[in-house]
């Protein structure tokens, strides 16, 4: 029976992710959901950040961890949220960060004269390496002289798995096009690696027509023509930048899930807006990116068509109007989980 760990998280987050588990009730009712007691309100109590043991538990006993926002203002410096979701990602060693970029409802892609099947790509971000690493230093901080030094690290084994997995990807799923994206011409040492392994990899996929562009130009290009797009792949930084563009482009962050993957191994899946403390406990959060996820986790758990039942319940009320203020309805973030679970 698949296990599933569940942190809640600090704001909105567990008032979403409870919405999330209300959906993954009614489609999986087999999944066994543990909660663990992980967030500001721990930290606040006792200093606790992310346990090593839990850590160890979360790879060993579990098929999935489902992720509320972390950040709360009472913790100006987040370290907790840092070590529970950075943590996860670097001590699991889950290189992809999977994002779906899936206009579900065309009235609410900002850009002009797009429609649904012009917004549906993908994107690969590495997300072990680069420059969150934290690997650096400050010099005569404090000073009129202080030097401050983040390096970037790229590895041929992390550039040449997540390129592998982007054209596997592209394979499995009927995708006809990768992109990879870096900025070779002004960071020429790091991103020329990416070149080379990029263009070894695409060589054994000749049916996958493969590209590349700077990321200034990948950014333009998403806005004028995301339906060029099928398959990004790129490195941390970037990705992170690029995937909230894409977010936009599907209707906004509330409706933006992510998965943190190994393949094959337990993974880690968190929709992607903030904690938003401004409106916790109001009711009035958008849930739809927390369920969407929950829908992702299916789907890697080799549930794909709960997994698609889940998208085509959530565009049947996008569809209709029965979402909460935020996209322009009146519903509580109870009453559009019900909403979807009505589609269902």
């Amino acid at each position: 029976m698949p296990k599933i760990a569940v942190v809640p998280g600090d704001g909105i987050g567990p008032e979403v992710i409870e919405q999330g588990l209300r959906v993954l009730a009614t489609l999986a009712p087999d999944l066994e959901v543990e909660h663990f007691d992980l967030g500001a309100e721990r930290y606040l109590r006792d200093g606790t950040t992310m346990p090593p043991d839990v850590t160890a538990r979360f790879g060993s006993e579990f098929a999935a961890v489902y992720l509320g926002a972390l950040g709360d203002p009472r913790v100006p410096s987040n370290v907790h949220a840092k070590d529970i979701l950075l943590g996860s990602r670097f001590q699991l060693d889950l290189f992809v960060n999977f994002r779906p970029c899936k206009l579900l409802d065309a009235r609410y892609c900002p850009v002009k004269d797009k429609s649904e099947a012009d917004v549906d790509f993908v994107v690969f971000r590495e997300n072990t390496e680069g420059l969150y690493t934290g690997v650096g230093g400050q010099f005569k901080r404090g000073t009129p002289d202080e030097v401050a030094i983040e390096q970037e690290i790229n590895t041929r084994k992390g550039v040449e798995r997540i390129i592998r997995a982007a054209f596997a990807y592209a394979r499995e799923h009927g995708r006809k096009r990768v992109c990879m994206s870096d900025k070779a011409n002004a960071m020429r040492h790091g991103h020329d690696l990416w070149q080379r392994v990029f263009r070894e990899a695409a060589a054994e996929y000749p049916e996958i027509q493969a590209s590349h562009l700077y990321v200034d130009v990948l950014a333009m290009r998403l806005v004028q023509s995301p339906e060029s797009f099928d398959v990004i792949v790129t490195n941390n930084l970037f990705g992170d930048i690029i995937t909230d563009l894409g977010a936009a482009l599907q209707g906004g962050i509330g409706l933006a899930s992510s998965g943190n993957l190994n393949p094959g191994k337990a993974a880690l899946f968190e929709p992607v807006h903030g904690s938003a403390p401004d409106i916790a406990g109001k009711g009035i959060a958008n849930p739809l990116a927390s369920i969407l996820t929950a829908g992702m986790m299916l789907g890697y758990l080799g549930r794909r068509d709960e997994e698609s039942r889940v998208e085509k319940a959530v565009q049947a009320c996008l569809k209709s109007g029965r979402v909460t203020r935020e996209l322009g309805g009146t519903l509580s973030t109870r009453e559009a989980t019900e909403a979807v679970l009505a589609a269902l």
